[in-house]
């Protein structure tokens, strides 16, 4: 028997050419895809860069009044201020009309930063806001004409002598902080040139009379560094920071001013209380060293634990039950959360973040809630109604400085949002500058009148 053959007939040449040509074709379409792919993700990643405002750790800088629209470039710098965070003060003090007329107003830069404004407010020369009765009062700011009578040693001067030459109460004040900040001594005219508020005008009216040396000596600088670093030592101790006033937060190392912004926090902000570590955390004056250094030493009462244990011991009769086809999203207390099923946390979370939203828009955002059960949310969602009328809308032309920086769809671009608000009149204008990612724009245009 003769064998069978099992090959194949093969396919006519023209079939198979037009196999070739469609293989090749379509390899050529999967390499311009992949290229195209790759070109569309590299557009969607490229991130605008953000803007930092700088907090150097520079040496302690001693403020008296001032009014801003005298400074000059080094003066500024005197103040803490880099080079390049001058040159947008000066802009933008050239787009205001080439004058600030008040603090709201200078406040508004966006190259000074909040904790450096309130550093900076109490000693500045300008009204509050640019209302009638801010400019009556501010008419109490005078410049006095100095008094010099012959030469002399500024080291011997008190802060009544610098008075008598000419300088307001807190001017002669900073001058005397100023000599003890370089170790009680002005040293040289240069050193003495150095103090902020010694104006270029003020300094040329008393260099002649001064009895200092015109140079600093070399090993000055070494000599201040051993001083400066030397810090005094507190003692700390168990505190409630609900407690506390101002003279208590200063036992614990903090500055008058500073002291001061703790307890109007407190009690403006979240108010009257702080609920945990991580509100005290978040107030600005208190660095992250020194908050870890304050944290064995926290004793926070939540008198929040002691109102949700008292309510569930009350007697199932006294408990109300409720309609939660009648319970409003943005209404719906803690308690009511509880109820439906939602754990404590969960439920804390749920109520906070509705809190910093300023109210839902959506019942979706829900979804959004860090340690939520959505199976649970997604139920409350289908039973319980949603009115989004109360919640607060702005424009990005309007919108607070503080909303911005504090609602999570607008924090991340809130300092981009002030730099360009500045110069450019439109919202679309502002977006397209932003760069926002389309699902971050969409989310915060449910915020947007």
């Amino acid at each position: 028997m003769g064998k069978t053959n099992t090959m194949k007939p093969k396919l006519p040449f023209e079939i198979r050419k037009k196999q070739f040509y469609a293989l090749s074709l379509l390899g050529i379409f999967i390499v311009i895809f992949q290229l195209s792919y790759l070109v569309y993700k590299g557009k969607q990643e490229t991130k605008f860069p953000e803007i930092h405002f700088t907090n150097s750790n520079e040496p302690q800088i001693f403020l008296t009044e001032f009014d801003p629209n005298q400074l000059n470039e080094k003066q500024w710098e005197n103040l803490g201020f880099t080079a390049k965070q001058v040159k947008t003060i000066l802009k933008y003090k050239e787009i205001v009309g080439g004058n600030f007329t008040s603090k709201e107003q200078l406040k508004k830069c966006y190259s000074i930063s909040e904790e450096k404004f309130a550093e900076l407010e109490p000693y500045i020369l300008l009204p509050e806001n640019n209302s009638k009765n801010s400019q009556k009062n501010f008419t109490k700011f005078e410049h006095k004409e100095l008094q010099i009578k012959g030469k002399f040693n500024p080291d011997q001067y008190s802060q009544k002598d610098w008075e008598k030459l000419g300088f307001s109460e807190k001017q002669a004040a900073a001058i005397i902080k100023y000599k003890q900040y370089l170790g009680g001594s002005f040293v040289s005219k240069e050193k003495f040139k150095e103090c902020f508020i010694i104006s270029p005008e003020n300094y040329q009216k008393l260099s002649p009379f001064l009895l200092l040396p015109e140079k600093t000596p070399e090993n000055f600088e070494r000599k201040y560094q051993n001083i400066a670093s030397e810090k005094p030592k507190i003692q700390y101790f168990e505190f409630d920071p609900n407690n506390l006033d101002t003279n208590g937060w200063q036992k614990l190392g903090f500055s008058e001013k500073q002291a001061i912004v703790i307890v109007n926090y407190r009690e403006r902000n979240l108010k009257g209380s702080f609920k945990s570590l991580e509100d005290i955390k978040k107030c600005f004056v208190i660095s992250e060293e020194k908050f870890n250094e304050l944290k064995p030493y926290i004793k926070l009462n939540l008198t929040q634990k002691t109102s949700e244990n008292t309510a569930q011991n009350l007697p199932e009769k006294a408990k109300n039950v409720t309609d939660f086809s009648k319970t409003d999203l943005n209404k719906i207390t803690f308690q009511q959360l509880i109820e439906f099923g939602f754990d404590e946390k969960s439920a804390a979370s749920f109520i906070g973040f509705r809190n910093k939203l300023g109210g839902f828009v959506r019942s979706s955002q829900i979804l959004e809630t860090y340690n939520i059960d959505k199976n649970l949310a997604e139920k409350l969602i289908n039973i319980s109604p949603l009115n989004n009328m109360n919640v607060q809308k702005f424009s990005l032309l309007d919108a607070p400085e503080d909303w911005l920086k504090n609602h999570p769809y607008f924090r991340y671009y809130a300092n981009k949002i002030i730099y360009y608000r500045i110069s450019f009149p439109k919202e679309s204008t502002i977006f397209e500058k932003m760069k926002a990612k389309p699902e971050d724009e969409a989310k915060m245009r449910l915020y947007l009148k």
